[in-house]
């Protein structure tokens, strides 16, 4: 009883320190000065050097060892501290102070090279970034697949090869339909200039629509969108394009997802091994249920049509059937967030395919552009027509994130055998999103998952809140429906 009350008191102030790390992660995508980038490379390595201290201070082996949970939820805390600390225990210090202090830097290497579309500004950086992870991979894998060990930092249990599978089933359902949408009659388009503090305006009512708690959060600018931190401090960010609301608004109600479900896990959960979304598939779920089941939906849409008409007046959209087909125009384009439902896991599979291919030493930074160009325009017919379009449009890699982006496409598997139990589970749902009215649908979510933060495993998540094994069928079941209807096939 003592190991595992002084465990679980240890392991308090640990969260509460990653939480710290993580404010100043988002005050550097938001608020910081451009120069004190240097300063705050300093300080992230310092606070990193602090927290692996603690990650694998001995002690932690010695509760673990005397440890005599009472109970699921204890057991449960057990479960992830172990993990963690095993993990924490195979990197050495140096290593993880190294990786902190690195893509703290890289971040802003990456945003100039990106806004001057220069890649050869970033390839050093990134080339150092890639070898620190693949570090770090071998050290996780012990012998293992370096990848794997990376993949399971984000969804753990799942493999690559698991990953290629899913994929592999996903990618020619996909291209049939993308193939069939493209040739119907094209969806019509915004032609209007939306003025940013409308934008603002609507992206937060959005925001309180779909359940935000503002009170505990707040919204801010970014490069790339965001969301950050647990418990009673969940802080989103959107951007705004003048000719393009949509970028802003279906970016806000993503980020909701994810803050939502880190605002409704259990407040029992608070600073412990559970008090977190349990894995990025998972989170990616939320976000993704929220942006496109719900936010994109007809019904929905007709709320949004009707709510921007009082915003900015007569945009040259004239009804609501129109403004449903202008939101899910199916078109091409460059870019992963903007892209469509049909398109976006295309986007993914190419990140996923490269950054295995760079962490086994088969792809080198040197060629990645190259790579991303071929590679998009097999599988998009086009070229890439510069850098910020193609292989600098992400942060991801600049941060580290190595493993992260098969979870996005994990998400939409999840969130389409949600909907297919939200939908039971709510048969208003449509009539209630018709009137803006999210309630009863997150409502659900947040008692059949986001309650439980870390309590089960990804995979037993999705199983706890649906009844059934995750499967790629309810979301290509959905889609099909969608687009066959919304084109006419």
């Amino acid at each position: 009883m003592i190991a595992m009350k002084d465990l679980i008191a240890f392991d308090r102030d640990t969260q509460a320190l990653g939480q710290i790390a993580g404010r100043l992660g988002w005050d550097q995508e938001t608020m910081m000065p451009r120069g004190s980038a240097g300063q705050r490379a300093e300080e992230m390595g310092a606070i990193q050097t602090v927290l692996h201290a603690r990650r694998t201070d001995p002690r932690i082996g010695e509760w673990i060892a005397s440890a005599k949970p009472k109970n699921d939820v204890e057991n449960a805390i057990l479960r992830e501290i172990t993990i963690g600390y095993e993990k924490a225990c195979k990197i050495p210090a140096d290593l993880a102070t190294e990786i902190a202090k690195v893509t703290s830097a890289a971040q802003g290497t990456w945003a100039e090279a990106r806004a001057a579309e220069d890649v050869s500004a970033f390839l050093p950086t990134l080339s150092h970034v890639v070898d620190l992870k693949r570090q770090e991979g071998a050290a996780l894998a012990d012998g293992g697949d370096v990848y794997d060990a990376m993949l399971d930092d984000y969804e753990q249990g799942a493999t690559g090869v698991e990953i290629a599978t899913m994929f592999d089933a996903l990618r020619p359902r996909l291209v049939d339909l993308r193939a069939a949408v493209l040739a119907a009659n094209p969806a019509p388009s915004l032609d209007h200039t939306f003025d940013e503090a409308g934008q603002l305006a609507v992206s937060t009512k959005l925001a309180e629509v779909f359940g935000y708690d503002l009170n505990k959060g707040r919204i801010d600018k970014a490069v790339h969108p965001f969301s950050s931190g647990s418990g009673h401090d969940v802080r989103i960010t959107t951007r705004t394009s003048a000719g393009d609301p949509f970028n802003c608004f279906y970016s806000t109600i993503h980020e909701v997802g994810h803050a939502c479900y880190e605002q409704g896990i259990d407040d029992a959960y608070a600073l412990t091994a559970l008090g977190q979304g349990v894995s990025m598939g998972v989170h990616e779920s939320q976000s993704r249920i929220y942006e496109n089941q719900m936010g994109r939906s007809r019904a929905f849409t007709g709320f949004l049509f009707g709510h921007m008409r009082d915003q900015f007046g007569d945009f040259g959209i004239a009804e609501e059937d129109a403004f449903y087909r202008c939101v899910n125009s199916v078109s091409n384009g460059y870019i992963r967030t903007e892209a469509d439902e049909i398109q976006y896991n295309l986007h993914v599979m190419l990140r996923f395919d490269l950054e295995r291919q760079l962490m086994s030493g088969d792809l080198d930074v040197q060629h990645l552009e190259e790579a991303w160009n071929t590679r998009f325009a097999a599988d998009f017919g086009y070229a890439v027509d510069r850098p910020s379009n193609g292989v600098l449009q992400d942060v991801h890699w600049s941060l580290g994130l190595f493993g992260y982006f098969p979870t996005y496409s994990l998400g939409n598997v999840y969130a389409g055998c949600l909907y297919e139990a939200l939908r039971e589970a709510v048969p208003s749902l449509d009539d209630d999103l018709a009137r803006g009215d999210a309630q009863a649908a997150t409502t659900w979510l947040r008692e059949n998952l986001q309650q439980f933060g870390s309590l089960r495993s990804p995979r037993d998540t999705i199983m706890h809140a649906t009844g059934k094994a995750p499967s790629e069928a309810p979301l290509l079941g959905y889609l099909d429906a969608k687009f066959t209807d919304l084109y006419r096939l």
